[in-house]
């Protein structure tokens, strides 16, 4: 994994590959520094929509609103999950409103509907029109985006902009003067190239092109499909006049077919194989230099996508649906205020970047459902990508600000429990996707309810119907745990999932039985929180207990990088006889180096999922305390958790290394030693995490990345499905958390705060060691951790006092943080 420079001034460090504007990081570093001035702050001008695009971060830079189910942006060939790559030698093919942001989809997800500029000096017939001859390379350093805003220009010199609702948009292409515009349409193309059939229609007299399909998930059964439809108004309200108009089918070997005047396509399924290229082709009199066309979305019917245009964009300029776009992107990032003049430029560009990514997605797909989801009266959002990615970090910094948009998510995801027996694990493009760890979402739903019982039926969830929707997750196997649900009967037999047991009422992939079983474990955790909250002491005991079984896949055998004696043992997949099945605790971690299937292959024998047993062996977030005392005690447990990170067994871009507590950079907290978390949390931010478009050390995964920077820079860290929050050393002197809709707001002042201390290594006799809190003028219990009740709840000032004196530092000064088996979690809040 490479890394770059990170920056601790306002400075610029550029990757080769980036290709935005200069004036991007020009505007943004102009901002900050006029941020010191400034008597109201446009918070949309601190965001670098760019960081991520670059170094397999997958992030989608197109211009949206927050959770918008349209994000309009240029489709590049190579890899491009997002759409957008900024690699100089990959060319445009067209520019698209549907796409996803920061998934590891090695096919890509959406890009469908492409429309393309082109120049066809000698007329309609000789349009370039399929994939392969349209292509072309951008203008470089010419590529601009902020919030609710893209554009990128054509070595043409074509320039394409963009700007969104939620369900709709506005295009503005720029021609070179005396030119004639023409547009290529694509009906069947997308980025995974999963087109299953479709039809297109050109309605010359309103002047509008109506799509639609189906197309296959990017991450999930290839059986499956799912619909969408789109609708392109081409005459900005009678402002443009269309000239030749027809349509085209292409492919690459030979076929360039097109069809001046014809104004239908109607195609099914290729069943032989092969990939469809088809579309419209029109050109506009009077050689317009601007040309605007209104595009709207739907996943229900075309002539729900021209309702969504029609309402969402109407007769409005871009620059008044980009203004509007800008309004509720700075509602958002206003949630959290930062003293912008006093913190290092560089965090607040990284701040307010991973807060604008932390609420791209899911897509707010509300009254655009199909399938068993059709009319429901719940919310609905698309691309929950997934849960096993999000619920770490992503979810507990929703609730933090936005309990309103978590409670509609939430009410999606039981939504699913209710129309298809259990909660969605992942959901891409509107269809199931594949498990990961289990399922995840009984931790985020249980995150909602520790956090917001109080408050849950006036957001319109009901907690007996989350509860049930978990604890069917947990207690009832469904047909296939691939999709939904988990292998939930033999892991209740064993108290573990077995490797090679046989099952004869489920399917799934039999592999990751150690990390399925850890994460299954937490994941009753999840569920015993939520029967606390209902007073449900029966299933309080129930899955208390089984939320131990992490510790019957402890192999305390298992020797590993010389660690013996007392610190010996590693999670190990295991037999249902219950003899261990031994992996090397090094495989698929960043210094393996044998070749070892590590995701959902079915010849993954690693035992887990997307890491190493030297990963995975961390994971216990609600028990740690037991964890520790497995490895030999707190003197061992940190011996060996320095010596996970100085060997390079941590893995700043996979889940289970930064989001599973103990193994986290905060894992020292719980052996009291908190300083030495504040030193490692500045080594990892520093080493993986830069304002560059290279700036993320992998796919941001729906900002699972973002948010996990966030948490850092903020010096909190969630242990999900709980209400605790362990403290860190802020990298700003202050800051402050708005809910609206608790209608409170929490001030952290760090006092002591030396901007100095904000680099990879603090430097001797910096102040940044955590030495006093205080809440409301009261000493907190612990200066390792509180609790949302008593901070962001009640709202009111906090004072993290920071000192240089590391020693004095390097304790809690009260309770750790809470464990299971140490009484820890006793009761709700």
């Amino acid at each position: 994994m490479a890394h770059l420079l990170f920056l601790t001034t306002a400075g610029l460090l550029l990757s080769a590959n980036a290709q935005p504007a200069p004036s991007v990081q020009a505007g943004i570093t102009a901002a900050i520094k006029a941020a010191a001035n400034a008597t109201t702050l446009d918070y949309t001008a601190f965001v670098n929509p760019f960081i991520g695009t670059d170094n397999f971060g997958d992030v989608c830079p197109g211009a949206s609103i927050p959770f918008g189910m349209v994000k309009f942006s240029t489709d590049l060939t190579g890899y491009a999950p997002a759409g957008y790559v900024t690699d100089p030698t990959q060319s445009i093919r067209g520019l698209s409103p549907l796409h996803d942001s920061g998934t590891g989809s090695s096919l890509g997800t959406y890009g469908n509907f492409e429309i393309m500029p082109l120049l066809c000096p000698k007329g309609f017939d000789t349009c370039t029109t399929s994939l392969a001859a349209r292509e072309r390379l951008r203008k470089l350093n010419t590529d601009l985006a902020s919030p609710g805003y893209f554009s990128q220009t054509m070595n043409n010199n074509i320039r394409m902009e963009a700007t969104a609702t939620r369900r709709a948009g506005l295009e503005r292409f720029t021609f070179p003067k005396g030119s004639k515009p023409y547009f290529v349409l694509d009906l069947a193309n997308d980025l995974p190239n999963s087109f299953a059939g479709g039809s297109l229609n050109i309605d010359p007299t309103k002047g509008q092109i109506t799509i639609g399909g189906s197309w296959g998930s990017s991450f999930g059964p290839g059986r499956f499909n799912y619909q969408a439809f789109a609708c392109y108004d081409l005459l900005d309200g009678g402002k443009q006049t269309l000239s030749e108009y027809g349509v085209w089918t292409a492919d690459s070997f030979g076929l360039d077919a097109k069809g001046l005047g014809q104004t239908h396509l109607n195609l099914t399924i290729n069943l032989i194989g092969g990939v469809y290229q088809s579309g419209a082709l029109f050109s506009y009199e009077g050689n317009p230099t601007q040309v605007n066309l209104r595009v709207g979305v739907s996943f229900v019917s075309t002539d729900q996508a021209c309702a969504n245009a029609e309402s969402e964009v109407g007769s409005s300029t871009f620059e008044e649906i980009e203004a509007q776009a800008k309004a509720l992107w700075n509602e958002k990032l206003s949630k959290i205020e930062i003293d912008v003049p006093n913190t290092p430029a560089n965090v607040t560009e990284l701040l307010y970047s991973s807060l604008y990514r932390a609420s791209l997605t899911p897509n707010n797909a509300t009254g655009e459902t199909q399938g068993l989801f059709a009319n429901t009266p719940s919310f609905y959002f698309d691309s929950l990508y997934c849960s096993w990615d999000t619920f770490r970090t992503f979810y507990p910094l929703m609730s933090l600000h936005s309990p309103v948009e978590f409670a509609q998510i939430v009410d999606s995801y039981i939504d699913g429990w209710r129309k298809n027996g259990w909660m969605p694990e992942c959901r891409a493009n509107n269809l199931p996707g594949w498990t990961q760890g289990g399922s995840s979402g009984d931790v985020i739903v249980a995150h909602f309810a520790t956090h917001y019982h109080n408050e849950a039926a006036a957001l319109g969830i009901d907690l007996e119907e989350l509860f049930s929707a978990a604890w069917t997750d947990s207690e009832v196997n469904p047909p296939e745990w691939n999709i939904q649900g988990r292998q939930s009967n033999v892991y209740k037999e064993f108290g573990y999932v077995p490797f090679a047991v046989l099952d004869v009422s489920s399917t799934g992939r039999q592999t990751r039985e150690g990390s399925r079983t850890l994460e299954y474990a937490f994941e009753d955790f999840a569920i015993r929180q939520i029967a606390q909250v209902l007073d449900k002491a029966d299933d309080v005991a129930l899955f208390s207990n089984r939320s131990l079984s992490y510790r019957n896949v402890w192999d305390p055998t298992v020797v590993s990088d010389g660690f013996s004696g007392n610190c010996t043992g590693f999670a190990q997949k295991r037999y249902s006889n219950g003899k261990f099945n031994f992996t090397d605790p090094k495989h698929c971690s960043p210094v393996d180096n044998v070749t070892t299937e590590c995701s959902l292959q079915s010849d993954n024998l690693n035992g887990f999922y997307e890491s190493s047993s030297w990963e995975y062996s961390w994971f216990a977030p609600h028990d740690t305390a037991h964890l520790i005392t497995l490895m030999g005690g707190n003197a061992t447990f940190v011996k060996r958790l320095n010596h996970f990170f100085s060997a390079g067994f941590y893995g700043a871009g996979n889940e289970p290394s930064f989001q599973a507590r103990p193994f986290t950079p905060i894992g020292y907290h719980y052996a009291n030693h908190p300083a030495q978390s504040v030193d490692r949390v500045r080594t990892v931010v520093f080493e993986n995490f830069d304002i560059t478009s290279a700036g993320l050390p992998g796919n941001d995964d729906q900002a699972a990345m973002a948010s996990l920077l966030s948490f850092h820079l903020l010096g909190l860290y969630p242990v999900p499905s709980t209400t605790q929050y362990l403290i860190l050393s802020p990298f700003t002197p202050k800051y402050t958390i708005h809910n609206s809709y608790l209608n409170t707001s929490t001030t952290i002042t760090t006092v002591g705060f030396n901007p100095k201390s904000v680099q990879h290594t603090i430097p001797a006799g910096t102040a940044a060691y955590v030495a006093n809190v205080t809440i409301n003028g009261v000493p907190a219990a612990s200066r390792c951790h509180f609790d949302f009740y008593d901070v962001f709840r009640v709202g009111g000032n906090v004072t993290i006092e920071l000192t240089s004196d590391k020693t004095a530092a390097d304790d809690c000064l009260g309770a750790l943080p809470e464990s299971l088996s140490t009484g820890g979690f006793a009761s709700a809040r």
